[in-house]
């Protein structure tokens, strides 16, 4: 039944816009539309004001993804219905006073959604069409390829927040900056600019609008055209193998230690103080 209403929906979407067919909205924490002239579909995150990544946003991206996979769409551009946010990080309500029992699901939900998007099978591309912190960055540094608007900035600043990056963090981290660069960058909770983004590797082009941001990630997809997409994602998977795995074979003892990291009364201190910071911000 719920399958038959959303298929008629998405019927009727395709008639209001020609070529972009919406295959799902995950709760309105996220949506995937696939445009039917280049079998690209575009994920998006929808939960204002920040896209912070809880528990149940984690989930949706992770089912969308594999939406997107099963549905044998030719790319993924990640990107963010916010105009000046890709994502804010890690939900922080999540993590401070945590509910035991929830907080054990949103880390599991976050690597499972980790492991989801690293190793997806097809091409994929973060349009990075605002701030990107922390989690944000994770996402970003997961795809195949970035692009980012003019003006904002992205990193992983976990330690100022008192946090300790996890290793596959700094798994995706590495994979796109030298060692050197993404060391400094980790233990000084670096925010690189766009344009000092781009200089580091971080990013792989800027685009002035979110529109030729678009246009861009479209082309990097479409430069696989002549590869057979079987050889493509098993080269690309095997190549991140090696990461997959150490997080796939420790995923208890990973979720052990964020769960110890993050009872630590001065964690817990570092993020109340930011909760506070942020609403003398709003104040």
């Amino acid at each position: 039944m719920m399958r038959s209403i959303a298929w008629n929906y998405a019927k009727t979407l395709k008639c209001i816009l020609p070529g972009v067919r919406q295959m799902s909205s995950s709760g309105s924490l996220t949506t995937v539309e696939v445009n039917d002239k280049t079998g690209i579909a575009t994920l998006t995150l929808n939960r204002p004001p920040v896209n912070g990544l809880n528990l149940e946003l984690l989930t949706s991206i992770k089912n969308s993804i594999e939406e997107i996979e099963n549905n044998k769409s030719k790319g993924l551009i990640l990107t963010s219905s916010s105009k000046t946010i890709f994502s804010g990080g890690l939900d922080i309500m999540e993590m401070y006073k945590p509910d035991p029992e929830r907080v054990k699901a949103f880390w599991t939900a976050l690597q499972d959604a980790w492991i989801t998007l690293y190793g997806c099978s097809v091409p994929s591309v973060a349009l990075v069409n605002g701030h990107s912190p922390a989690g944000g960055c994770l996402l970003a540094t997961s795809c195949e390829y970035r692009v980012m608007l003019p003006n904002y900035t992205i990193g992983l600043n976990e330690t100022k927040l008192g946090i300790v990056a996890p290793e596959w963090f700094m798994s995706a981290f590495l994979n796109v900056l030298p060692r050197r660069t993404a060391e400094i960058a980790l233990t000084q909770g670096k925010l690189f600019t766009t344009d000092e983004a781009l200089q580091a590797g971080l990013i792989d082009e800027i685009a002035a609008t979110k529109e030729e941001g678009i246009v861009k990630c479209e082309q990097f997809i479409a430069s696989f055209a002549k590869c057979n997409p079987i050889a493509r994602a098993m080269t690309k998977q095997k190549m991140r193998q090696s990461a997959l795995d150490g997080l796939i074979n420790s995923k208890e003892q990973d979720l052990q230690l964020f769960l110890f990291i993050i009872t630590q009364p001065m964690v817990q201190k570092g993020l109340g103080l930011y909760l506070e910071g942020l609403k003398k911000k709003k104040a």
